[in-house]
């Protein structure tokens, strides 16, 4: 509430229990943007190689290989739909899950 009130536009919850991100939301009129924050922050944000698929290594609790489970269209390249598919979730609230949250 401190930060909203001095002006702040904006606030990033990271890795942060997603009980906690859901009573931030709701206790500010801001917007948070959740990475591994839960699905009740108003907007998320997943790096596009986590997105891909293509970042080596152990990955975070919050990443989503949208790639591994894109379908494609006509014409259409399954990176792109991977996005569309990752801003799809996002919108109707089933991305991030509770095993994709903290």
């Amino acid at each position: 509430r401190h930060l909203e009130s001095i002006g702040v536009d904006m606030i990033v919850l990271e890795c942060i229990p997603s009980n906690l991100g859901k009573t931030i939301s709701e206790a500010i009129s801001i917007p948070t943007i959740g990475i591994g924050a839960g699905v009740h922050c108003d907007g998320q944000v997943l790096v596009l190689y986590d997105l891909l698929g293509i970042t080596p290594g152990k990955l975070p609790r919050f990443v989503k290989n949208f790639l591994a489970t894109a379908v494609t269209v006509t014409d259409e390249n399954v990176i792109v739909s991977a996005i569309k598919d990752y801003v799809a979730a996002v919108k109707n609230n089933t991305f991030p899950t509770p095993d994709e949250s903290y």
